[in-house]
């Protein structure tokens, strides 16, 4: 591992001034457990880590607000929130998907801001969140911005964060009529990389789909909308064969990428197969 400073400031304003729009070699420090693993392969060389560990109790807080809307600090640990009382009473799949998000150690350490930045393609929280229409507040030395997270990743670990801005928040709606699920397919343990993780965000009314938000992540290199999916399912109840079309249209309409977890036509098969599986159980959720 390359040397480098380790900065470590005690408010958001003085994060904010160590940080440098054009020097791509100073990087913002969450729970660093990414980070650190990309420094010893030498694939990041950064002359400046700025840690935000040192940041007020403010931003590792998590709280269910009277309207019904969740905030989290971004500095929460994925292990808090899979335990927070709150965020099993406003958005309980989240913290269903937290059991299976890599193992306790790093859920113990990494943090919901840094797994956001990250824009790994992989990562289980984003397509989920963008299922349920979720947002960050990103704050640089000028202003502060809301982000939907659908809106965040650009690419392969690419964010619409500018180099001098710091993701502080995630707000999440109130999910009052919605009904939600995730589903991870993995090809080898439960807590390792998903191959293909689908979230999917729905209200019904009388028994049919009257709004359905579904996202795809993994097989792709960001979370990515289902459009047609929603379109079939529209006005539709959740029988065997709307599900069966809703899977056949978002075979078509998403293009896959291949990697370590599988082929692309592998994971168009995923796809297939398992959009169907992650909505089947709302029709019975209440």
């Amino acid at each position: 591992m390359s040397p480098f400073e380790l900065a470590q400031p005690a408010s958001l304003e003085e994060a904010l001034a160590l940080l440098d729009r054009d020097d791509t070699d100073v990087r913002p420090m969450g729970g660093g457990t990414a980070l650190m693993l990309m420094m010893k392969a030498a694939i990041l060389r950064p002359r400046r880590l700025v840690s935000l560990r040192g940041l007020g109790p403010d931003y590792r807080a998590i709280a269910l607000r009277p309207d019904g809307e969740l905030r989290i600090g971004a500095l929460a640990t994925l292990s808090s929130l899979e335990h927070s009382g709150d965020v099993r009473r406003a958005a309980p799949a989240i913290c269903r998907a937290m059991r299976r998000l890599s193992n306790v150690r790093v859920r113990n350490v990494a943090t919901v801001g840094g797994n956001l930045a990250h824009a790994d393609p992989h990562m289980d929280l984003p397509p989920l969140l963008a299922a349920l229409d979720a947002r960050v507040v990103a704050a640089g030395a000028s202003c502060t911005r809301t982000i939907p997270v659908a809106e965040l990743i650009a690419g392969y670990y690419e964010t619409v964060l500018d180099k001098d801005e710091l993701i502080v928040e995630l707000a999440v709606p109130a999910q009052a009529g919605w009904r939600s699920n995730y589903l991870k397919i993995t090809t080898r343990s439960a807590d390792d990389w998903p191959a293909l993780g689908v979230a999917v965000n729905l209200r019904l009314d009388g028994g049919r789909v009257r709004e359905s938000r579904l996202f795809v992540g993994a097989a792709t290199d960001r979370p990515t909308r289902l459009a047609q999916a929603e379109a079939v399912l529209a006005g539709q109840p959740l029988e065997e064969a709307v599900l069966r079309r809703a899977a056949e249209a978002a075979a078509e309409e998403v293009e896959c990428i291949g990697d370590d977890q599988g082929s692309a036509a592998y994971k168009k098969e995923l796809l297939r197969v398992n959009l169907a599986r992650a909505i089947a159980p709302l029709a019975e959720a209440r």
